[in-house]
């Protein structure tokens, strides 16, 4: 067997293959073999579906299973390949960065082929996976720290063409949330790589806090709704029920949208996703460690928008990000 990373089978070959991309073996642990499940109908748009690359975002692996389920018969043309779970030493210790070499896998691409096992995932899926394919969908959530409206994302691309195509793309999923998100670091992202080679990239936010019924659904039907508007599956896209809403809006946020605690303490949530929300309206109370020292304090909205997201109960940092309040976007 080689021992370098390659592919176990050929992602060309017609139909569905089942397969693992070996992640060859370095100086902190033993190879990975990632599963990969390749659906090849021929012509067609090429998209790459990963998930669990974070490995506390439970909800993405769990939809990428159920899309295995049903996509090989409901597919009609076009190559799709979908890769579960890329970081289970993550996924196994129920973490967000990889618990031997402590990366983050999505801050780290393309990777290195001699690099800690997070660089070697990156590069085997940047060198063997992503030059067969035109786009990707990554899927993601909140994590167990933060409640988030399902939403799908990007960040600001220079590229103003493939900016439009990624937005559109995003759009197509009809979540409650199309979301342009500024970050203030996206250095080693995998879609910061992706866009680089002008391909399109979208990154659902498949909700947090926890994993439900309800999240999956609403994820399930969002990435179907993408397939549909790529002709991949046929069908007619419908908007996922969330909050008692069927609707989509499309947003952005800046680095000053986000509002952040001004100590340390307990946060107290008072708001929750989709909430509109205007200036000064309540949207958490920080509770200081020592009840006795000082008293609790409020942290209210700066702006009129709605919740895109909200810590979950927890203790906070000072200048800690607590809530994400986004602003609506032109196109």
């Amino acid at each position: 067997m080689s021992k370098t990373s390659h592919l176990t089978f050929d992602l060309d070959k017609p139909g569905t293959s089942r397969g693992h991309l070996f992640v060859a073996k370095g100086a902190d642990c033993e190879a990975l073999s990632l599963p990969v499940i390749s659906l090849n109908k021929g012509g067609g748009p090429r998209l790459l579906i990963t998930a669990g690359s974070h490995g506390n975002e439970l909800e993405g692996p769990i939809v990428a299973r159920r899309l295995v389920d049903w996509l090989p018969e409901a597919q009609t043309c076009g190559r799709v390949i979908i890769v579960p779970v890329l970081n289970p030493q993550a996924v196994q210790a129920w973490s967000r960065n990889t618990p031997i070499d402590g990366l983050n896998l999505n801050r780290v691409f393309p990777g290195r082929a001699d690099g800690s096992v997070t660089e070697r995932i990156a590069d085997a899926v940047s060198r063997l996976l992503l030059p067969m394919v035109d786009i990707v969908f990554d899927l993601h959530s909140g994590g167990p720290r933060w409640q988030f409206a399902p939403a799908s994302t990007t960040h600001p691309i220079a590229d103003a063409d493939l900016m439009r195509k990624t937005l559109r793309m995003a759009e197509a999923f009809k979540l409650p949330l199309t979301l342009a998100w500024e970050g203030p670091d996206t250095r080693g992202m995998f879609d910061t790589f992706v866009q680089s080679q002008g391909k399109v990239f979208v990154c659902p936010e498949l909700g947090g806090g926890s994993v439900d019924a309800a999240a999956l659904t609403i994820a399930e039907v969002g990435i179907r709704n993408a397939l549909i508007a790529l002709g991949i599956v046929k069908g007619e896209a419908e908007y996922p029920t969330f909050r008692q809403q069927k609707s989509s809006r499309t947003v952005e946020t800046l680095e000053s949208d986000e509002l952040k605690s001004p100590a340390s303490g307990i946060f107290e949530p008072r708001c929750s996703v989709l909430d509109e929300v205007k200036p000064g309206d309540l949207i958490g109370i920080l509770h200081p460690m020592d009840p006795w020292s000082s008293s609790a304090l409020e942290i209210r909205s700066h702006t009129t928008s709605i919740v895109c997201a909200v810590k979950s109960t927890l203790h906070v940092d000072e200048n800690e990000v607590v809530a994400i309040l986004p602003r609506p976007l032109d196109l």
